[in-house]
């Protein structure tokens, strides 16, 4: 079974290479300097020797201790004069405690190697042929640690430098790459989100650096763009699919309906045939004209869920001249009986002398459903107003009521189909009343003013024709 790769944060691989790079320049750096410092010690120890070795060679002087001791406080090395043929020891500036464990077969030996070790100091020997009173050939002794502490002063200031410049740039490094790392890893935990179906959240730019600064930034205003757009997107294609399951609920109510409001007339009027008005004794009933009535209404809200169920294309009635005041006539009519039944007083403001072009039974549809929900808001001993009215280049149709207005949870979803605060109630009144505004090129608002609730549909210019009809 094979394990899962480990993967590295952002932060670590922004990191790490730039520290890794600086590591290896310093390293490069250091190993260069100590080289050249090597060589140079060396170099000097060398040319050193070889001034020593020039002057002796040249000198003409006996080489006595007190001269010895000189050379050694000029140069620093240790001097000591070598019997080659018997390999014995002569005069020495070296301490005594290291010249009683010195054996000539180790200094010869140091003399072929080029360097020895004498009681636990190291040393580079030359050798020189003095050209003096009496030739002697004599040794040069230079300590090894003068050189390695040439070479640690050469080295030091670059491991200073590069210490330094260590402590300040990976704090500062992680510090900068966590801020974009955290701003790269919030990025991309809103894509995922909306990837699992959360559309319309939004980030929000930091302090640090504000929206559209630089490329992180203007990448969060572009996932925060795509966010509320696949959220639009998701709010039409849902409105557009229930529009469509509306439209096939409302047909085939309206079919049912339709026959049964046909059936139920076609009884009423042959009822009417049989038994005339004025025949007999009793007194007059007029029961079967608040049943037409009933059932005019009923009719109305079926010619609204026809509109709701069919595109204006596929309407069968064409725009036409409207008269305003006969169109709110008609709905006062309409809804009279339902009206006194729930104990509610309509007002209806007549004249108006307002006019429109539009599809009048989708109107008066929208205005019977508008009505009707006043009436059941209300309540008994309440008041319905129908009125109409021109502001600016629209034309306002309105029902107010003097009911408590719509309840705060369903506010601002009460235009959809099926959401109604009514336990009887289906929640198509208003998303017919819509559906006719927007057919008409307008628009259904609602409001509370003055104590009253007042559902607008307010038709734009295109709509209007001055004068009466």
């Amino acid at each position: 079974m094979s394990t899962p790769s480990r993967h590295l944060s952002l932060t670590q691989q922004l990191v790490l290479p730039v520290v890794g790079l600086v590591l290896a320049a310093v390293l490069a750096n250091v190993g260069f300097s100590a080289w050249l410092a090597a060589r140079r010690s060396a170099e000097a120890t060398r040319v050193a020797q070889q001034q020593v070795a020039d002057a002796l060679r040249a000198s003409r002087v006996s080489l006595s201790a007190a001269v010895l001791d000189a050379l050694h406080r000029l140069t620093g090395s240790h001097f000591l004069i070598w019997e080659e043929s018997t390999c014995r020891i002569g005069l020495s500036t070296l301490p005594p405690e290291t010249l009683e464990t010195l054996q000539g077969d180790a200094v010869a030996t140091a003399i072929r190697a080029g360097s020895g070790t004498f009681a636990g100091h190291r040393y580079r020997l030359g050798t020189v042929r003095s050209e003096g009173v009496r030739p002697e050939t004599v040794l040069i002794l230079t300590p090894e640690r003068s050189f390695v502490a040439r070479t640690f002063d050469a080295v030091w200031p670059v491991l200073a430098v590069a210490a330094a410049t260590l402590a300040v740039l990976v704090p500062l490094g992680l510090r900068t790459t966590g801020r974009l790392a955290a701003r790269i890893t919030a990025v991309e935990r809103h894509v995922a989100r909306i990837a699992e179906g959360e559309f319309g959240h939004t980030l929000v730019a930091s302090h640090e650096a504000p929206a559209g600064s630089d490329e992180i930034s203007r990448l969060m205003d572009g996932v925060n763009h795509m966010s509320l757009q696949l959220e639009q997107l998701r709010g039409s294609l849902v409105a557009g699919e229930r529009q469509r399951l509306l439209g096939q609920l409302a047909a085939g109510f309206a079919h049912e309906l339709r026959n049964a409001v046909t059936g139920a007339r076609l009884a009423i009027d042959l009822h009417r045939r049989r038994c005339p008005a004025g025949v007999g004794s009793g007194p007059p009933d007029d029961s079967l004209t608040v049943a037409a009535r009933q059932l005019d209404i009923l009719e109305e809200e079926v010619r609204g869920l026809l509109a709701l169920a069919k595109a204006p294309a596929q309407q069968k009635q064409p725009p036409e001249p409207i008269c305003v005041d006969r169109l709110l006539a008609e709905v006062r009519d309409l809804t009279a009986p339902r009206c006194d039944h729930a104990g509610v007083r309509m007002h209806c403001d007549l004249p108006t002398n307002l006019s429109l072009i539009g599809r009048h039974d989708a109107l008066r549809a929208a205005l019977v459903n508008l009505a009707l929900n006043g009436i059941d808001a209300a309540g008994r001993s309440g008041d319905v107003w129908l009125s109409a009215a021109r502001t600016g280049s629209q034309t306002i149709l309105a029902v107010d009521d003097s009911g408590a207005g719509p309840p705060a949870s369903v506010r601002d979803s009460m235009h959809e189909p099926f959401v109604t605060s009514k336990p009887e109630g289906i929640g198509l009144g208003l998303s017919v009343a819509r559906a006719v505004a927007e057919e008409h090129g307008g628009v259904l608002a609602w409001e509370r003013t003055g104590g009253r609730t007042r559902f607008a549909i307010s038709l734009p210019a295109q709509t209007l024709e001055t004068g009466g009809l």
